[in-house]
């Protein structure tokens, strides 16, 4: 058995900064004006300068594995461009120091941040363009870095593409939204799994799988209903991406949906292809909270993939973040079931984590037992799939261990074992402080988690 993975999961827009230097074109987040007192995306934690501190804890913690992302925008000129080697040289050197410290580099290939041009003129992956443009790139990253990167996703969270945010992170500049740009757009992103993954299998040793951004959501009642829509939610947002991901084909209940609807996917010759020929090394996937539909509040016609926008409602049995995620440790454990135990395939936790607002008075530490609860009822909670259940599971990275910014741009919703001294609108000097939870940890890892079960 290869040792387990334990490590840490970021975005390139939530920690690098550098938005103007080394040749790299602007992004949908380099132009967005903060609101409601957030930060800009400018500096984020200006890892492009100074990542090398946060390696050193990572190495310190014990961590064997980093999940990046590449920022297609620093690699690609305008997304479509020419190759910026200034941007794949700074890369090339990131992944060299992670090694160097015995940390096996994880690429995440988009998360969120579409090239501005590639969105104000084609659409964002509502557009063949983009998808081709995006399939040039990411075999391009495979050529330059698969030699010394093993493990690989496409897109962070891509079942996102699938319910109505992912019309915010698609770079879906115009249109009305409807179910048949979704079910377009969603396609053509899948397209762009299927040729990079193939890629990889036929030219590489690499491993690569999906990744899913995947919400344990409980029926509101026993009423048939509410099963009902439980269960078509879970099937039209997870499980018909699954099925591709692991069997090459969407499932029946999508296509049909699609069909009996009048939606075209816009599916040209070759994709479904391949897409036939697809198959996954692992299965990937977020995991921070649970939460709970009922029918009744769903309008009748709705598309199952806009249920949670109308039928959502609060879990009474858990407890909930100020930011209403609802904490559920078992329900982690039942995700980890749903998916090794229908796909038989190893699966791969690479985002948890709780957000909490912060704040260092510049001498004591952060007393942050929430958070080690938090991670300590979860871990078991996957030991527990692991040892009595059967799953197999190949590691776990928890979300953003060194403060980074909250994908809506919140410095003060904290995921970090390491608390990084800035504000939403002051930059202050970025020190890095470790907190409570940092010593607690290190010791989960360098015992493998047996520590967890000590009195």
């Amino acid at each position: 058995m290869e040792k387990f993975f334990w490590g840490n999961s970021v975005s390139s827009m939530q920690t690098e900064g550098g938005w103007d230097q080394g040749g790299k074109s602007l992004s949908v987040y380099d132009v967005r004006v903060p609101k409601d007192g957030l930060s800009d995306w400018h500096f984020a934690n200006d890892n492009y300068n100074h990542y090398t501190e946060d390696f050193d804890y990572m190495q310190d913690l014990g961590m064997n594995m980093y999940r990046f992302q590449i920022s297609w925008s620093r690699v690609v000129k305008d997304g479509d461009g020419d190759f910026n080697e200034e941007g794949i040289a700074y890369y090339s050197k990131f992944i060299d120091d992670l090694l160097a410290r015995g940390i096996q580099p994880m690429i995440c290939l988009y998360h969120f941040d579409m090239p501005l041009h590639l969105a104000k003129e084609y659409n964002g992956f509502m557009s063949k363009h983009v998808k081709d443009s995006f399939i040039r790139y990411g075999k391009e990253m495979v050529d330059r870095f698969s030699d010394r990167v093993k493990y690989w996703i496409t897109f962070n969270e891509q079942n996102i593409f699938h319910f109505s945010e992912g019309f915010n992170i698609a770079g879906y500049e115009k249109g009305d939204k409807t179910t048949q740009d979704l079910y377009q757009m969603a396609h053509n992103v899948m397209v762009c799994h299927a040729e990079v993954t193939n890629y990889i299998h036929e030219k590489t040793d690499a491993k690569i799988g999906g990744m899913l951004a995947y919400s344990e959501v409980y029926p509101a009642t026993c009423d048939p209903e509410d099963i009902r829509v439980a269960r078509e939610w879970d099937e039209f947002v997870n499980h018909t991406l699954v099925e591709c991901f692991v069997n090459g084909r969407y499932s029946k209940q999508h296509l049909a949906y699609a069909k009996n609807n009048g939606i075209d996917l816009g599916i040209i010759e070759g994709e479904m292809e391949s897409i036939s020929r697809m198959r996954s090394d692992f299965m990937s996937f977020s995991y921070y909270s649970s939460t709970t539909i009922s029918a009744k509040q769903i309008p009748k016609g709705t598309a199952p993939n806009f249920y949670l926008d109308f039928g959502k409602v609060e879990n009474p049995y858990i407890g909930t973040t100020e930011w209403s995620w609802q904490i559920d440790p078992q329900g982690f454990r039942d995700v980890l079931n749903k998916l090794y135990q229908r796909y038989q395939i190893p699966v791969f936790p690479i985002e948890n984590g709780i957000g909490v607002r912060e704040t260092w008075d510049g001498t004591n530490q952060i007393e942050d037992d929430y958070r080690i609860d938090y991670h300590k009822e979860h871990l078991k909670a996957m030991y527990d799939a692991m040892n009595k259940d059967g799953v197999e599971v190949i590691g776990y990275l928890g979300w953003g261990l060194i403060d980074i910014l909250s994908s809506k741009g919140d410095m003060e919703k904290r995921y970090g074992l390491v608390y990084v001294n800035r504000s939403n609108q002051d930059l202050k000097d970025m020190k890095r402080v470790p907190k409570k939870s940092y010593a607690w940890f290190k010791e989960v890892i360098a015992s493998n988690g047996a520590s967890l079960y000590k009195n």
